[in-house]
């Protein structure tokens, strides 16, 4: 119980904290893509806090510094903790609109150049991904997102929406998938040790030959490949957390 209070108790500071020099420090150049990698360094540190050994690669995979659009599983609110060491320089993510009004985090997360949607209103949606896909030339980014579209909270890879892949073609960047190994009830903020979680940068696919058209079977090609991933990297999360619970006789032997 002391744990858990400690714990989000430091993490409410640190937000807090990390929030208000970002304000002055993106001041002087408001919603510039580099403040959002500059500022996931921090965030990416939180997974001590919460007793995560968090494993990392596949980094040189990704097309940096060429553009793409990068994808990832989304299961709660601690991919804030583990995905953020996976974003490359000038790439910014893509969040609701509802998002600036979250307290602190709203404000950093606009102001460190990240792209607000409206994803009630469809009628615009042909107009956003347009929009996001000239951007992405026009300010010499990169553009993270979610396909599912919501966390998962432990349902599985959730089917895929086509916004992201759509953007990608229109673009005419690759997409990049990145996974992460499954999260649900993992994280118990009174256990000092919560296990190992793995993320992994896969390899780029190329979207030069899809049209908008293709978007779906782009969006059910990723799906496939990234949930067979999440399904070996949870094999292999549950090797390495037996083998680190096992007596040290039973090691040597």
């Amino acid at each position: 119980m002391l744990l858990s209070i400690f714990r989000l108790s430091l993490a409410a500071l640190f937000v807090v904290f990390t929030s208000l020099f970002a304000l002055v420090y993106c001041l002087f150049s408001p919603r510039n893509p580099k403040h959002v990698y500059f500022f996931c360094r921090w965030f990416n540190q939180l997974h001590k806090l919460l007793g995560l050994q968090l494993v990392q690669r596949g980094l040189e995979k990704a097309p940096t510094p060429n553009k793409s659009v990068y994808i990832s599983n989304h299961q709660n609110v601690y991919d804030f903790v583990t995905s953020p060491g996976m974003l490359r320089p000038r790439t910014v993510s893509l969040g609701k609109k509802e998002l600036v009004w979250v307290p602190f985090f709203g404000q950093l997360y606009w102001i460190t150049g990240n792209i607000l949607i409206n994803r009630q209103d469809k009628s615009k949606a042909r107009d956003t991904i347009k929009q996001v896909a000239e951007a992405i030339h026009q300010r010499d980014l990169s553009v993270w997102a979610y396909p599912e579209g919501t966390r998962s909270k432990g349902r599985g890879l959730l089917p895929f929406k086509t916004g992201a892949f759509r953007m990608a073609i229109e673009a005419g960047v690759p997409i990049t998938p990145m996974v992460v190994s499954s999260m649900h009830n993992k994280i118990d903020l009174g256990r000092r040790n919560n296990g190992i979680v793995i993320c992994e940068m896969l390899d780029p696919i190329d979207v030069s030959d899809y049209r908008l058209s293709d978007a779906r079977h782009l969006a059910e090609h990723c799906h496939t490949i990234m949930a067979k991933r999440i399904a070996e990297l949870d094999e292999e999360v549950a090797r390495l957390e037996q083998q680190q619970h096992k007596p040290l006789n039973q090691v040597s032997d």
